[in-house]
């Protein structure tokens, strides 16, 4: 356990993270070359939907060995659309890698990852790529990441040369200087004469920082004593550990310049899962709390962290064992769905290539293929010791659309195929939505559901069109209105016959629809009553301005008549459905649409411009107030305005806001925007 390390490369897109695992996987003799995101070929983003984009969509396991150390590092995507791989990959880990660009400095993903590294309290290293790229600046970046948090921010290495100039790294901790060669093989040598007054004070920095982290240390510095090596770099490992030391690192990855540094400092910095003493869970169905020893000799204890659907193999699973050890061919139990999994071959994973094992024992992390009813955030455990470790907590959707099958072969397919993709990405949501006969997908933004539809048709052959869903608009009255609603049909035989008077009342907002039935003296018999009914129930679903329900009114019928051999079922429910339609043309009949209460987190330099925005969109702002160093905003908006919101409001906060909403109630729709709703529908049905 002690040699194992879990760890995750996390950053903005384009930071140069897929090119570093490259780097890093070449240095250990895993791969014979070194493959470019822009050919396609690395060993991480092995999907099409990756290779086509050129950027990390799954957060993909890579294990390597160095210097005997097993490492299992997870390459993460940086764009927000995947933030749900960023957060199943923070529940297994160790330690982080966070990847900066030299260029572009700490970007918004970057700072949103940041947090969520903090709340679980993670040691982590930053390692500044792209030193070799035209404006690149490392002072810069440190400049910026002691700013944003603080003095814990410590270079470990100084960049000999910037930009075109680039060609190494100075060690801080060994003072020692490597040079690279164009082939990335680094050649000790001699600090730069000019360098030395540069790499004095940064060397008195990191002695300082070793001295806060201990006391001991601190209070030797404080007397001037001189300090013993072995002493500091035993302070810097544990303040590196307790988060009060975060090593900044240099490189460049492409040119697989200081690579081999970061590996090094991985093994020398980062944590094993050893640092856990236990793991705690809870006894499924209650909150019971039950704790594991973090060993292999304890009961089986393991997270599914992911989940892949493979039209050849079927389903992937991967997952961190806690406690225990899980061998191939044996029986597992899963406590979340209440079901045994039979396991057969397990592995470990590099990118599309899984390695057999005869186990995965605590502290690793492997997967398995096959499992019948496991998914993304399960536990596997022993049944005779069961356990339920704590789930991902996913975020939110932020955006949806309706899907539509391109044939009658596509349709058949749908179901099942959606069924499958969100199993494989708890972000991927996909409901019916039976109020206007849709089927709604919903994922974290444009990008993302673009990629899943093309994952569909290549893995499942289902194609699909996409628009923006249907705002389930409703129809009512304002008054109350009477009307004959007459059935007379004369064919050979028995005819139709029926008629039945309505009478109309609006109810209160949120009552919905209630039937009274005041015939007396038999104009209507007994037996056709819920005929007429059934027929106003049909033309409220069908909607009278815009074929939308009708709802919050009362239908009272109290007159009719009936004919002894030609009335029947059918005839008073077309009478009942007609008088409906009769009536509600003297009703005064309105649109209604619903809106929904949405809570905006934004940083206060773009409150302004949020706000500018709701307005614009119809919303009313119910207040405001200050959490974590972020702005609240909370607001009433109608659901029509906030279809494509995650897209607008991703382009007002470049990227640093967030949202979510629910539905709050219905209200009337302003007379401008009801003429265009009702003259669309009226559009549709023509066509």
């Amino acid at each position: 356990m002690e040699n194992i390390r879990n760890v995750a490369l996390f950053g903005h897109g384009d930071s140069g993270k897929t090119s570093l695992a490259e780097a890093m996987l070449f240095n250990a003799g895993v791969i014979k070359r070194i493959g470019r995101v822009d050919e396609g070929n690395t060993v991480s983003d092995f999907e099409p939907d990756e290779q086509k984009r050129g950027i990390s969509v799954s957060a993909t396991p890579l294990v390597m060995e160095w210097k005997g150390y097993k490492i299992n590092l997870i390459d993460t995507p940086g764009f927000a659309d995947f933030i749900g791989e960023v957060t199943s990959t923070l529940r297994v880990i160790d330690g982080a890698i966070f990847v900066i660009s030299a260029v572009a400095g700490v970007e918004v993903q970057t700072e949103l990852v940041w947090k969520m590294a903090d709340s679980y309290g993670y040691p982590r290293v930053v390692f500044v790529n792209k030193m070799d790229r035209e404006n690149a600046s490392f002072q810069r970046c440190l400049e910026q990441l002691q700013s944003l948090y603080g003095s814990r921010a410590v270079p470990f290495q100084l960049p000999i040369g910037e930009e075109h100039d680039f060609r190494g790294i100075v060690d801080l901790i060994a003072v020692k200087a490597y040079v690279y060669g164009d082939d990335g093989t680094a050649k000790e040598s001699d600090i730069p004469p000019e360098m030395s007054e540069q790499v004095q004070e940064a060397r008195e920095k990191i002695i300082e920082g070793a001295a806060e982290a201990s006391d001991e240390l601190m209070e030797k510095y404080l007397e001037g004593e001189e300090l013993d090596e072995a002493e500091v770099l035993s302070a810097l490992l544990g303040g590196v550990s307790e988060g009060t030391i975060i090593p900044v690192l240099c490189g460049s990855a492409t040119h697989n310049v200081a690579a081999e540094q970061l590996a090094n400092a991985i093994v020398n910095y980062l944590p094993s899962p050893a640092r856990l003493d236990e793991v705690r869970g809870t006894r499924k169905g209650t909150d019971e709390e039950v704790s594991l020893k973090a060993s292999e000799d304890s009961p089986l204890a393991a997270l599914v962290f992911s989940t892949i659907s493979d039209p050849y193999v079927g389903k992937l699973t991967y997952f961190r064992v806690f406690s225990g050890t899980l061998s191939a061919d044996s029986t597992v139990y899963n406590p979340n769905r209440d079901k045994e999994e039979r396991i057969g071959q397990v592995f470990i994973v590099r990118g599309k290539n899984q390695i057999v094992v005869r186990e995965i024992p605590a502290g690793d992390m492997g997967g398995v293929a096959k499992l019948t009813d496991t998914s993304t955030g399960d536990t596997l455990c022993d049944k005779d010791r069961p356990i339920v470790l704590p789930a991902i907590e996913f975020p939110e959707p932020v955006m949806s659309l309706a899907v539509e099958p391109k044939t009658k072969g596509d349709e058949d397919k749908l179901s099942v195929a959606l069924s499958r993709l969100s199993d494989e990405d708890p972000t991927f949501n996909v409901r019916r939505d039976t109020e206007v006969k849709q089927t709604i997908v919903s994922g974290m933004g444009e990008a993302h559901l673009d990629i899943m539809m093309e994952r569909m048709a290549r893995k499942f052959g289902v194609n699909v069109g996409t628009e923006l869903p249907r705002v389930p608009y409703k129809e009512t009255i304002r008054k109350t209105a009477r009307a004959e609603g007459k059935h007379k049909k004369q064919t050979g035989g028995h005819g139709q016959f029926g008629i039945a008077w309505l009478e109309l009342e609006p109810l209160e907002r949120g009552s919905g629809f209630e039937f009274v039935d005041k015939i007396v003296g038999g104009v209507i018999p007994r037996q056709f009553i819920p005929s007429v009914e059934k027929g106003v129930r049909k033309a409220m679903e069908d909607g009278y301005l815009a074929g939308y329900p009708i709802v919050d009114f009362r239908a009272t019928v109290y007159d009719g008549k009936y004919h002894p051999v030609d009335s029947s079922d059918i005839s008073f429910q077309i009478a009942g459905s007609l008088a409906l339609r009769s009536a509600m043309d003297q009703a005064d009949p309105y649109l209604l649409e619903p809106i929904m209460n949405v809570e905006i987190m934004v940083p206060e330099a773009y409150m302004g411009d949020v706000i500018g925005d709701l307005n614009a969109k119809r919303g009313r702002i119910l207040g405001m107030e200050s959490e974590g160093g972020l702005q609240v905003v909370r607001a009433q908006v109608p659901m029509a305005e906030m279809l494509r919101y995650s897209i607008d409001l991703r382009s007002i906060t470049g990227g640093r806001g967030t949202f979510s909403m629910t539905h709050s109630h219905y209200e009337e729709v302003p007379s401008h925007i009801a003429a265009k709703v009702i003259e669309a529908s009226k559009e549709e049905k023509k066509d």
